[in-house]
C-alpha cells in the first residue's frame, strides 16, 4: 500500500504503536492498540485507535481531532495493521468503530483502498451477527482482517 502515511514507532512486543498527526491544530499523539480477546477458544486482536490523552496516558476513541490529514491517518493505521501481522501472521484482527461515524469512516477507507488491502489481507464485514465476506456499498457493524498467504 503506497499511500502518504506517517512514520510510527511500536512497543518492544509489536502491539503498541504510536505516530503524531501533525496539522493546523499542531502535533496529536495518535495510538493504534491490538488488543488479544478470546472468542470460542480463538484468539483474536481487536484494533483500537485514538489520541493519547497526556494526562491519563489512556487512548480517547471518542475525541474528534480535526486535524485535516484524514487519510494520511488511516493509511497509518493500515499500515500498522500489515506490521502487525507480520509479527503476528496467524492473527485475527476486528476493528470495530467508537461511534457509528467512524465505523463508517472505516467502511469507507476500506472501500477506497480494497484492490490495495486485498493484496495482503482477507476483509470480512460483521452484520447482523454474522461475518460475511466484504462487499463494496454493503454497510458493516465492524471488520474482519486475516492475513493473506
Amino acid at each position: 500500500m503506497n499511500r502518504e502515511r506517517y512514520i510510527f514507532s511500536s512497543s518492544w512486543n509489536y502491539t503498541d504503536y504510536f505516530f503524531d498527526s501533525i496539522g493546523p491544530k499542531g502535533r496529536i499523539r495518535k495510538v493504534v492498540r491490538y488488543s488479544s480477546y478470546v472468542v470460542n477458544d480463538e484468539t483474536l486482536y481487536n484494533l483500537g485507535f485514538g489520541d493519547l490523552n497526556k494526562e491519563t496516558g489512556e487512548i480517547d476513541d471518542l475525541v474528534i481531532s480535526d486535524n485535516e490529514d484524514r487519510d494520511k491517518v488511516l493509511a497509518t493505521v493500515a499500515g500498522t495493521v500489515l506490521e502487525f501481522m507480520k509479527y503476528y501472521p496467524e492473527s485475527i484482527i476486528t476493528a470495530f468503530g467508537s461511534t457509528l461515524s467512524r465505523t463508517r469512516l472505516y467502511q469507507i477507507a476500506i472501500q477506497a483502498n480494497f484492490e490495495d488491502i486485498s493484496q495482503y489481507m482477507i476483509i470480512r464485514g460483521y452484520k447482523n451477527g454474522e461475518w460475511h465476506d466484504f462487499k463494496q456499498n454493503v454497510n458493516y457493524e465492524g471488520f474482519l482482517a486475516l492475513n493473506r498467504k
